[in-house]
């Protein structure tokens, strides 16, 4: 039976955690508040997050489908600081994925290897070490803090100046540093890392740009190893309709980097292995709707399902207002 956690704001207010079993039921776990609560004190204890579970299970039943329709879920870790929790992701790792992205920027290098089809090259070479030790390092790039995790029915808001709001279906990691600075994989969960396609297509080195925005991250939080094989569907919904639908792969299997890779060179480095911090790692995708030649609206629907994963991820396409500053001199 795989674990599953999920956050939740319960209808007298209160934040509770709850274990959601293989036949969809939900149970309470008594004496904490929150997933970051329950896995310090795994670590503490010197216990796995299972066993911490177990310890805190209750008979008491939560009823998901009426938290997922009144917009009580929420993402399936946080910080009471949300500076303290990194979004950040790799590209290019994926079984095809640098089929749209050098699509993007064929006409630019006028026939030539572009420098995303030579990523993906090296990656599908070095991606998986043999023998222990880092293969080649992937395509990387940082998406923002905590004020930027959004979770499933909450609305996923483009900058009032991006040129383009689109989806990117895929698996992220959720990691948890501990007292003495080593990375702790939690667990993994659906996501919409949610790009500007468009920006990035104007230029390859402006691929930062596209990326710092909102991110979406499925409530669901899959305790454990991920499959070597998954398979979900990424669907945009458009007045009830359905746009456009697509399979998508993820594991392993489908991958051209290791996860084990992926995360050696993400926590190489000191910055990221500060204690108490929390990490949400979005590991790529190798399907776009934007590669299909779809334009997304204000008001579309983005859903992300795929098995072992129980319970979709859903967020409507917004726009954020124009902010208004100014840059003085003091």
């Amino acid at each position: 039976m795989s674990l599953r956690l999920v956050q939740l704001v319960a209808e007298d207010g209160a934040s509770v955690v709850a274990a959601l079993r293989d036949d969809g039921r939900a149970h309470r776990l008594g004496g904490v508040s929150s997933t970051y609560e329950i896995a310090l004190e795994a670590i503490d204890a010197g216990t796995s997050l299972a066993e911490a579970v177990a310890a805190r299970l209750t008979d008491q039943i939560v009823d998901l489908d009426s938290a997922e329709a009144e917009g009580r879920l929420l993402p399936p870790i946080g910080h009471d600081d949300p500076a303290h929790v990194h979004l950040t992701g790799t590209g290019l790792t994926h079984l095809g994925s640098a089929e749209g992205r050098d699509k993007m920027h064929k006409a630019a290098a006028a026939g030539a290897t572009t420098d995303s089809m030579r990523m993906f090259l090296m990656g599908l070479e070095g991606g998986k070490p043999v023998g222990g030790g880092p293969g080649v390092q992937p395509e990387w790039f940082y998406k923002g803090d905590g004020t930027c995790l959004v979770g499933s029915g909450a609305e996923l808001k483009s900058p009032d100046f991006a040129l383009d709001g689109s989806e990117e279906p895929e698996i992220a990691g959720i990691y948890l540093i501990d007292r003495d600075g080593n990375p702790r994989r939690l667990g993994f969960a659906l996501a919409n890392e949610f790009s500007d396609h468009i920006t990035e297509r104007g230029n390859y080195l402006w691929l930062a740009h596209s990326k710092l925005r909102p991110a979406a991250v499925g409530a669901e939080l899959l305790v454990g190893p991920l499959p070597e094989d998954v398979r979900g569907t990424s669907r945009i919904v458009r007045a009830g309709e359905t746009l456009w639908e697509k399979p998508f792969l993820s594991g392993e299997a489908n991958m051209s980097h290791s996860i084990a890779n992926l995360e050696h060179h993400h926590f190489k480095y000191p910055l990221f292995r500060k204690p108490g911090d929390v990490h949400v790692h979005f590991f790529g995708t190798a399907t776009l709707s934007f590669a299909d030649g779809i334009t997304t609206d204000d008001g579309d629907i983005f859903e992300v399902s795929a098995a072992p994963f129980l319970l979709p991820l859903r967020n409507k396409l917004g726009r954020e207002a124009p902010a208004s500053f100014a840059v003085t001199e003091l």
